[in-house]
Order: structure tokens, then sequence, then C-alpha cells
């Protein structure tokens, strides 16, 4: 599949959701929503009682996060933060909650129905101290050096590109300025059909890498102290997509522990050097 027409499934996959997010619906990737309204459990309980309060509910429905990058972050105020691919706003909005009048927070997509939404629920919020752009994380319309703190949210993996991305966030940050997000990643000797299979239904659109990889790409254009932190997929949650996918992946050749440990989200920092 070529890079355009991945993006152009990524567009359509996550503006049909900015669409049911604005009608009540609840936003999921992996499983169908339940005919309750409930979501897959990557996608849900990723923020306490307080942050979901903080935002309009419209926001929490079009999350497709697998993590909480907000938190992960420590923002203090005065910050400049950038969300890559900041989807229906859940993340910037409490990112400028965070940041504070002296602070602001960026959200960046390609998206225009998810762009609508998220400033639709800026609107709805009275926060001032944001600003939502238009643009692909390869290509991001910030300055050089203009960004205290990036993260992003289960968004990176599905870039066809992700070095680039690595390129451009390094550019953008302040010596110094830390990077932080959540994104799916794999590992483990599963075939390369089976990772694929899982990550396509854990992230909607198959794009995760090994994380020996993630690392080495962000070594290469310069990052230092990089953290990666497994965040396991409950098994009750790799057994479903097993089940929905059928006849998609082939388990003969493994262990279904092995599947357990070969898709996963991640807790992933790192910093810009001082020089």
């Amino acid at each position: 599949m070529s890079t355009i027409s991945i993006k152009e499934v990524v567009k359509e996959k996550y503006g049909q959701a900015a669409m049911r997010a604005q009608t009540g619906a609840t936003s999921c990737c992996g499983t169908n929503p339940s005919a309750e309204g409930g979501c897959d459990p990557i996608t849900s309980n990723l923020y306490s009682a307080h942050e979901a309060g903080e935002v309009p509910d419209a926001a929490l429905r079009a999350s497709f996060g697998c993590g909480n990058p907000t938190a992960l972050a420590a923002l203090k105020p005065g910050e400049t933060v950038l969300d890559l691919g900041s989807g229906g706003g859940i993340d910037v909005l409490l990112s400028a909650k965070r940041v504070g009048p002296s602070g602001k927070a960026y959200g960046l997509d390609m998206t225009d129905e998810m762009l609508a939404l998220a400033r639709e629920n800026q609107a709805k919020s009275g926060i001032d101290n944001v600003e939502f752009l238009k643009g692909e994380i390869e290509h991001i319309p910030l300055p050089d050096n203009s960004v205290d703190v990036i993260i992003s949210n289960c968004v990176i993996n599905l870039a066809p590109d992700k070095s680039k991305v690595f390129g451009e966030a390094f550019r953008v940050l302040k010596p110094g300025a830390k990077f932080a997000v959540s994104d799916i990643v794999t590992d483990g000797p599963l075939p390369e059909a089976i990772k694929k299979s899982l990550s396509a239904w854990a992230g909607c659109v198959a794009g995760a890498i090994e994380a020996k990889d993630y690392i080495g790409m962000m070594e290469a254009i310069g990052f230092t102290n990089i953290a990666v932190t497994p965040v396991f997929f409950e098994k009750e949650t790799i057994d479903s997509a097993i089940t929905e996918m059928g006849d998609a992946i082939e388990l003969k050749t493994v262990s279904r522990d092995d599947v357990y440990k070969a898709v996963y989200s991640a807790k992933i920092t790192a910093y810009k050097s001082e020089k």
C-alpha cells in the first residue's frame, strides 16, 4: 500500500470517528462498539474521572488513544506543548489546563472532521490558550526550537514514514525539551503477518513496528535518554482480537502467550540534547 493510500485510509477512518462522536456514539479501535455503546478495552479507562470531567463528552468519545501522554509529560505552567495527531482534542485541552494561561497548547491533525470537532470542543470548554493546526505530522507547521514538550496518543504508529516524524519533532523541540508519547509497538517471535493483523486491530490501521526499530530511528535523529515502558494489553483484549479476526491469523506455529506479548502499548519518553 502506498504512502498516499495509507493516509487516505487513516483520514477516512478518523473522519468517520469524528462524525460518530458528534452524534453521541463512542469511537472504538479494534472491536465494534457494543449495543450498549461500550468500547474496546484498549481505548477505555485511560483518563481519570477528574480528567474526563475537565473536557466535553465529545472529546472523550473521539479518543482513539492507547495511553495518557498528558500525564506522562508532567507538564508545567508556561510551557508550549504540541500534540501530534490531536483528533478530537482531549489531550490538547488537558494540556492547556496544565500549562495555564502563560503557556500554549497546539494540536496538529490532517483530518478536517477531527479539526472541526476539536475546535467545537475547545469552544465548549472555554479554553483560550489552544490552537488547532491542519497538517501532517511529517510536516509540522511550526518554527524550529519552538516547543517545550511534544505529546502524541497512539498516532505515530499510523505514519508511513516514522523517521520523518521523529525528525520533524526534533526540529521543533527546543534544546533540552521533552518528547512523551503513547504508541503501539511490537516485539517477540511472531510471524510478521500475525503482528500486522494484531496491530491493525489494536490501532485501526496496521503500522506498528518493533520497539527496537522505534528506538533506533529516534537515536539516529539525535534523541537521547530514550525510555520505553511496556503496557501490555489484557489477555481478554487480545483473545477478543483473535476471535474477531478468525481465519485472518494462523496460530498453529506459535503459543498464545507469545501473542499476548507481541503487540503492546508503550510509554515512550526522550529528550532533545541541550547542544
